[in-house]
C-alpha cells in the first residue's frame, strides 16, 4: 500500500515537473524567441503589414476594406462576409466565400447587378464603359471576401471616374495606377495586382497636393 502511494506520488511529481518545464519552454521561451526573431528580421510583416497615413494606422495591406466613396478606387465585392453594425469597413464577423455554384441563380443575379453597377458608376461624360470591359474581379468576391487587391484591368477601368470626380488629369491618375501595379510574385506566381488601400492613400495625397 505504501509503495503504491509512493509510486503514485512520484509519478504525479514527475508529471507536474514535466508540465512546468514544457509550459515554460513552449508557452514562454519559444513564443518570445519567435517573436523576437520576427521583429528583428521583418517587423513590418510581424506587426500585421500595417499601412499608415498621416501618422496613423489605417489598415493592413493584407485585408481589403469596403465603404470607399466613388471619389476613390473601389475594391472587389465582399458578398461572403458576415454583416455587422459596428465596423462597416472591416466586416469580420464571418470571412468566407459566397458558396454559390457557377450556375446558381442567385450568384448569376449578383454578377449581373454588379456588372450593371460597375458600368454605370464608371461611365463619365467623356467615356462610356462597355459591359465587355468589366473584368471578373469587379463582379465577384474572393474566396475569403477580404482580398486587398484588384486586377490592373479593374483599376484601369476606374481611372476615368476617379479623375473626373477629383478634377485630375486622366493621365496622372493612370500613372498612379501603373506605379502601384505589382507583377507576379517571383515572376511566375499569381497575377499582377493593385493594392486598393495603398492606391487610395496615394490618390488622397495627390488630391491634397502632398
Amino acid at each position: 500500500m505504501n509503495n503504491s502511494v509512493s509510486n503514485t506520488a512520484r509519478l504525479l511529481g514527475a508529471g507536474l515537473r514535466a508540465l512546468l518545464v514544457l509550459t515554460v519552454l513552449t508557452g514562454v521561451l519559444y513564443p518570445l524567441a519567435v517573436t523576437g526573431i520576427a521583429q528583428a528580421a521583418f517587423p513590418h510583416r510581424a506587426n500585421g503589414s500595417e499601412i499608415k497615413a498621416d501618422g496613423k494606422v489605417v489598415g493592413s495591406s493584407l485585408i481589403g476594406q469596403q465603404g470607399y466613396s466613388l471619389d476613390y478606387f473601389q475594391p472587389r465585392p465582399a458578398n461572403g462576409l458576415g454583416e455587422n453594425s459596428v465596423n462597416t469597413r472591416y466586416k469580420l464577423i464571418l470571412s468566407g466565400a459566397t458558396n454559390r455554384s457557377g450556375d446558381n441563380p442567385e450568384l448569376i443575379r449578383w454578377v449581373k447587378e454588379a456588372k450593371a453597377k460597375v458600368v454605370k458608376e464608371n461611365s463619365t461624360a467623356d467615356y462610356k464603359v462597355k459591359p465587355s470591359q468589366v473584368p471578373a474581379d469587379a463582379v465577384t468576391s474572393s474566396g475569403s471576401g477580404l482580398d486587398p487587391d484588384i486586377s490592373p484591368a479593374y483599376a484601369d477601368l476606374q481611372v476615368h471616374r476617379v479623375a473626373e470626380r477629383n478634377g485630375l488629369p486622366e493621365a496622372r491618375v493612370q500613372k498612379l495606377v501603373d506605379e502601384h501595379t505589382e507583377g507576379r510574385t517571383l515572376g511566375f506566381i499569381g497575377e499582377p495586382r493593385v493594392n486598393v488601400l495603398e492606391l487610395n492613400i496615394a490618390l488622397r495625397r495627390l488630391v491634397e497636393g502632398d
